[in-house]
């Protein structure tokens, strides 16, 4: 959630920022103005009670005193007092509960160095990398041999690595099955990641399904309830994306100083609904209801922030040249920035057979808008004040896209596939996939 106080002081800046997204005056209003009839509530609940309870005191100090014809009359005076410390009790409960609703859903402040756009078109590239040139400003040549523009669907079915038909059956569309090396890769991909981040990053293993108010905590509730998987039984839901449970790590904790920049990692499951895609980017892994991911978390001070960031883009960077795969980065503009994010860079690569670069991470930083929502504080000192911790996140990396690009940039003129060194030693030697018929 968005700093309350900052609205109360700069209501004209928080407009601004906030405009720059998309948002209406009008909802910012709304929640100014419910926010300030919540706190004359309060102020009107916190000085009745207080005269209820002196009166109750003067009741007891007439009876003491043998006056019962007072004492009377200051009960009859608190039955009234009570009756409104009732009405006005019930008021700031219904204003805290509207105030709520709204500052839910309102997102995030963007950043002040976000790109200024409407959406998607608005985004900035802010350079390309190529095995052959390295890191650009210039768009890298993206001519390739027929035989690599074939889309990875086509390749898994012939590899018989990839059945997207049985997948189907047994789930429905977009729900995919790997098989054989398709799993193999799947695993190692996952390996080769954790193990580049062992050294600074804690692995974790977050359950699978979790409580309404860890999904809260990530703003995919209430906004996002149309994406997500639920298990109505037990109100739990199925995680968007690791970040939902990492974030909650320390849910209702004060951290020291000293434990700070605290960064995890964790290999998980992703369960997205994907409300409103039907009929688009649907074929094959390039969108789908489930899929593998790595993800790493941070939770830091104000000041580590910006390292931070830089940090997990650079991890996430660095994976996709040890994968020796296209692609770019891009600074989304206020316009496609997500709901909760101030500032976010994504990683796209690109896949030859489907001829579209791919998004295949977002690395960004919240600021303490999770960390409110989330009550994760930490101590500044040692007898210090306490203040909401920063949240940063980057998937490092999502593979099913990643695995498209592998198979459709690595697939050679016999249609195998050769694949990135780096897995090597995860797939047992295995440095190509092979037909199934092949005497290769």
């Amino acid at each position: 959630m968005i700093d309350i106080r900052g609205l109360r002081e700069y209501p004209a800046l928080v407009k601004e920022l906030l405009g720059r997204r998309g948002v209406e005056d009008s909802v910012v209003e709304e929640l100014a103005e419910v926010d300030s009839a919540f706190r004359d509530a309060v102020s009107a609940r916190d000085e009745l009670r207080s005269r209820v309870n002196d009166t109750s005191r003067r009741v007891a100090e007439a009876y003491r005193n043998k006056e019962p014809v007072e004492a009377e009359r200051l009960k009859e005076e608190s039955r009234r007092l009570g009756v409104d410390l009732d009405r006005i009790t019930a008021e700031a409960a219904e204003l805290e509960k509207r105030r709520r609703e709204i500052w839910l859903v309102i997102p995030n402040l963007p950043s002040e160095e976000a790109p200024v756009g409407a959406g998607e078109a608005d985004n900035v590239v802010v350079r390309y990398w190529s095995s052959e040139v390295g890191s650009s400003d210039v768009a890298p040549n993206l001519e390739y041999p027929d035989f690599k523009r074939v889309p990875h669907w086509d390749i898994g079915a012939e590899l018989d690595i990839i059945d997207l038909e049985r997948g189907a059956k047994l789930s429905g569309s977009m729900f995919p099955l790997y098989k054989g090396l398709g799993s193999r890769l799947i695993r190692a991909l996952t390996s080769f990641a954790l193990d580049e981040h062992s050294d600074a990053f804690l692995e974790i293993r977050p359950p699978t399904f979790v409580k309404r108010e860890t999904m809260v905590s990530t703003g995919h509730l209430p906004k996002f309830a149309d994406d997500a998987y639920q298990m109505e039984r037990d109100d739990l839901w199925a995680i968007p994306t690791a970040e939902v449970p990492l974030t909650s790590m320390a849910r209702d904790e004060i951290l020291e100083a000293d434990q700070l920049p605290l960064k995890m990692t964790a290999a998980t499951p992703c369960f997205r609904r994907e409300a409103g895609s039907a009929g688009r980017d649907t074929r094959g892994l390039l969108r789908l209801h489930e899929f593998d991911k790595v993800e790493l978390m941070v939770y830091s001070t104000p000041a580590q922030a910006p390292e931070m960031h830089a940090e997990i883009l650079r991890r996430a960077e660095g994976l996709l040249r040890r994968l020796g795969l296209t692609y770019r980065v891009l600074d989304l503009c206020t316009g496609d920035l997500g709901a909760s994010s101030r500032r976010t860079f994504d990683l796209e690569v690109y896949a030859p057979g489907v001829d579209r670069w791919l998004e295949v991470s977002s690395v960004s930083w919240f600021g303490d808008y999770q960390a409110r929502r989330a009550n994760v504080r930490y101590r500044t000192e040692p007898g210090g004040s306490i203040e909401f911790v920063h949240t940063l996140n980057g998937s490092a990396l999502a593979w099913a896209r990643v695995i498209a690009a592998l198979l459709e940039t690595g697939r050679e003129a016999d249609g195998s596939v050769t694949l990135p060194a780096v897995l090597t030693p995860y797939l047992r030697g295995v440095t190509r996939i092979q037909r199934p018929d092949s005497e290769i």
